[in-house]
């Protein structure tokens, strides 16, 4: 069985259609939620779900014992679903290729600090885009900079404001990001 460390600040859909997904908990498991944000929704599903949590600081985030202690957990992948705060450096080189995260645009345009959520939307619908999409990369010691290992593409219309350009992209997310995390885990080697 996989375990996989899911990493959320937020409501937790990406995180709610991964445990959609992966209903059988015989091949793969959320282990462990690591959440930065008390007030996260994200916390409801691990209630509801009964996955452990590990709430975090920014002292506690940079902390080596954090990476003993996800280390104890033995993920196949550290996966992160809505995420804000950057991966310090010895969390990425502790899981070489094994950190992957969803972002909501088409990388590399849109990436980097502080582009996140609905500051992504609002951009791509301010610039004009003709398409937006998602990214899902694998993370490195930069922001958005890891590889990617799949884009989704959709088209933006006229009418398109940052909230329904937001509607599609979530789609995508919940639709691309556990059958990514499958393959991936299909074909791990060790």
């Amino acid at each position: 069985m996989h375990q996989l460390v899911v990493f959320a600040s937020g409501k937790g859909s990406n995180v709610q259609a991964i445990l959609d997904y992966f209903q059988s908990p015989d091949k793969v498991r959320i282990a462990l939620i690591v959440c930065n944000n008390p007030e996260a929704g994200v916390l409801d599903i691990a209630k509801t779900r009964q996955i452990p949590v590990q709430l975090i600081d920014r002292n506690a985030f940079r902390d080596p014992g954090f990476v003993e202690k996800l280390r104890s957990y033995s993920p196949s992948l550290l996966v992160l679903a809505g995420f804000l705060w950057k991966v310090p450096d010895n969390v990425v080189q502790a899981f070489p290729g094994r950190i992957i995260n969803i972002h909501p645009a088409l990388l590399p345009k849109y990436g980097g600090k502080g582009m996140y959520g609905q500051h992504v939307h609002q951009a791509v619908v301010a610039a004009g885009e003709k398409e937006s999409g998602i990214t899902i990369h694998y993370v490195n010691e930069h922001y958005d900079e890891g590889g990617a290992i799949l884009q989704a593409r959709c088209t933006l219309v006229a009418e398109d404001t940052h909230e329904s350009l937001a509607s599609r992209i979530h789609k995508l997310e919940h639709y691309f990001f556990p059958r990514t995390i499958e393959f991936l885990l299909d074909n791990l080697t060790e």
